[in-house]
């Protein structure tokens, strides 16, 4: 699941983008905009329209298509003139570059950072922009990582068994993708329409605060955001990406307040308000959760930074970065209750040299609660506030999923922490009510233990005097020697 987990990095703002209608915006803008202006009724909640990643920044929408001739670049800043690129036949706008410009300088004066660097902005076409995006990111995430990952995620009760997450991106990336910010080549990325009215000029805004959060605070080398380092430890990565996009949603949120015009709020207003979110709902549960996790929990984990301290309490957020999900969902435990490492032992050699890792990392707070409560089938979940209790009291974890090639059996093994022996008591009775419902009543593994077996092996489950142990593997013996390994 590593790979995936990095790639729901892109995706969780692909759909966030739709749906800030589950969260920050319906509640924070559009309803206190519905306060300020009376003649313009409250909405739905609406969605920031933009998306960042290990590597890039993906905005989406469901507005159709109005390309300009072809693909343009300017440079910003320090371009009096605009520039073409060796794609385009057309310069940007004058209008729309002077409207760009007055953005950065409103999020320039709002946030109190200036720019350390210049960036480049091109438009693309629907399918230039489509192409680049898919091309370069399949040419890093292989349909045999995808299989893997979706191995890993059904194991979990995520996804059912043999889905396909290839055809899931494709359509995805075909389809929602608007634009980018590239942070190692310094290149905004939007697909071309006649107009940039008010919910372009919000996304702009919001893509402008990523650009300046990269030049003063580097988010390859001084985050250490980038896909190495998150392939290693996703916990950190989407603890970092939950900052990033939280901060870029108050500037985003405060720009429109301060600074967008009355027609502008009206036209994002009314443009979310008939924003199309039938195909969101198809996705499977656990997704449609986690792609809310760094705009919605993102934002109100900067939120008390910023009401606590100000933008300097961010600042300071940035040269200390949260490193687990468990401190962007309770900041009061932010910076000094950090995941306490969980060893495990090297798997392959008492399995053998057939099985291989493929996922190794840490689950964390966030992705505990959503398989307790958000599996494919509804069946599989239990109560939502139980879920979020019994993962409230994570203190670390590791898991390690192998595969045997030849047989194509799997086995996981998650070991996890808790902040008190109350906390670990309240994670196993929900995990043992997850258990059952995703797979039955259990029998009895030894002493003191669970077991449940299923149509590919058995899954057991023990709440020992020091953490607990989740084991999926082919039969009770095999997962009697991996406990034994493990205990």
């Amino acid at each position: 699941m590593k790979n995936q987990r990095n790639t729901i990095l892109i995706l969780i703002g692909i759909i966030a983008a739709l749906c800030i209608v589950i969260g920050l915006a319906g509640i924070l803008m559009l309803n206190v905009f519905s306060n300020r202006t009376a003649s313009q009724p409250a909405t739905e909640p609406a969605a920031t329209v933009e998306i960042l990643e290990t590597e890039s920044d993906l905005t989406v929408t469901r507005t159709p298509d109005s390309a300009p001739t072809g693909p343009t670049a300017t440079s910003v800043p320090g371009d009096p003139e605009p520039t073409e690129s060796s794609s385009g036949d057309h310069s940007l706008p004058d209008d729309v570059i002077q409207e760009m410009e007055k953005i950065q300088a409103d999020v320039i004066e709002l946030r109190g950072l200036n720019p350390a660097g210049s960036f480049t902005r091109e438009i693309l076409t629907r399918e230039e922009l489509t192409e680049r995006v898919t091309t370069e990111f399949f040419a890093d995430y292989t349909p045999e990582e995808a299989a893997d990952d979706a191995r890993v995620l059904a194991v979990l009760g995520l996804l059912e068994p043999d889905f396909d997450l290839v055809a899931l991106f494709t359509e995805l990336y075909s389809e929602q993708v608007l634009g980018y910010y590239d942070d190692e080549t310094g290149e905004m990325v939007v697909v071309g329409s006649d107009n940039f009215e008010g919910p372009e000029k919000l996304t702009y805004a919001h893509e402008y605060a990523h650009a300046l959060q990269d030049e003063n605070f580097d988010f390859d080398q001084g985050l250490q955001y980038n896909d190495e380092a998150c392939e290693i430890d996703t916990e950190r990565c989407a603890a970092i990406q939950a900052l990033i996009e939280g901060e870029a949603s108050l500037i985003e949120l405060q720009w429109f307040f301060d600074y967008a015009s009355i027609r502008d709020q009206q036209d994002i207003i009314a443009y979310y308000d008939t924003l199309d979110l039938s195909d969101f709902e198809t996705y499977p549960a656990y997704l449609q959760k986690d792609f809310g996790f760094p705009y919605d929990q993102g934002y109100t984990f900067v939120e008390s930074l910023f009401v606590d301290g100000g933008w300097e309490a961010i600042n300071d957020a940035y040269a200390n970065p949260p490193v687990s999900t468990e401190q962007i969902l309770h900041p009061e435990k932010y910076p000094e209750d950090t995941p306490v490492p969980v060893p495990l032992p090297d798997l392959v050699s008492l399995l053998g040299e057939n099985w291989e890792v493929v996922d190794d990392n840490v689950m964390g707070e966030w992705f505990t609660y959503l398989i307790l409560a958000h599996g494919w089938q509804p069946q599989f979940r239990i109560h939502d506030g139980d879920a979020a209790e019994a993962a409230a009291g994570w203190g670390g974890d590791r898991y390690l999923v192998l595969i045997n090639r030849d047989t194509d059996e799997i086995v996981l093994v998650m070991k996890s922490v808790w902040d008190s022996n109350v906390d670990k008591f309240e994670f196993a009775t929900a995990f043992r009510a997850y258990g059952n419902a995703r797979f039955g009543p259990a029998g009895a593994f030894g002493s003191d233990g669970q077991l449940w077996e299923t149509n590919e092996g058995v899954h057991i489950f023990l709440d020992t005097p020091g953490s607990s142990i989740w084991i999926a593997a082919p039969n009770p013996g095999l997962a009697q020697e991996i406990l034994e390994a493990v205990r």
